[in-house]
């Protein structure tokens, strides 16, 4: 039996929906035995697995096969982590990887008074 590369990794929730484990077989984030795979190719057991995300590649090696998603708990029983522990941010690289300004949704723009602080912050931290 086999599935498709992108309903396997939704399937074992390596990605939360089809619809992004096709976006990273596509964007070329997810490696099947070595190579670039697309999310159209099929899988089989022991086959294995390196998928990207962000500074962490994940290591699996394919031990069963699921055709229909399954409890989070089964889930993990479908493949073998190999994978390194996951990195650590260093403090001030969390810092940079947030938004520069955050904006509450609905707001509308920002007033003029506003706009200023926010021009003095960036002033600030060059």
């Amino acid at each position: 039996m086999s599935v498709r590369l992108d309903k396997w990794l939704q399937v074992a929730r390596v990605f939360k929906t089809r619809t992004l484990a096709q976006r990273a077989c596509t964007g070329g984030r997810v490696k099947l035995n070595g190579s670039t795979a697309k999310g159209h190719r099929p899988v089989s057991i022991e086959d294995k697995l390196e998928v990207r995300l962000g500074d962490w590649t994940r290591v699996l090696v394919i031990k069963k096969i699921e055709p229909r998603p399954v409890p989070k708990a089964m889930a993990r029983e479908l493949y073998l982590d190999l994978s390194p522990p996951k990195p650590t941010l260093d403090p001030i690289d969390r810092i940079m990887r947030q938004s520069p300004a955050y904006r509450e949704r609905g707001k509308g723009r920002p007033t003029k008074k506003e706009r200023r602080e926010v021009e003095r912050l960036n002033r600030k931290s060059n």
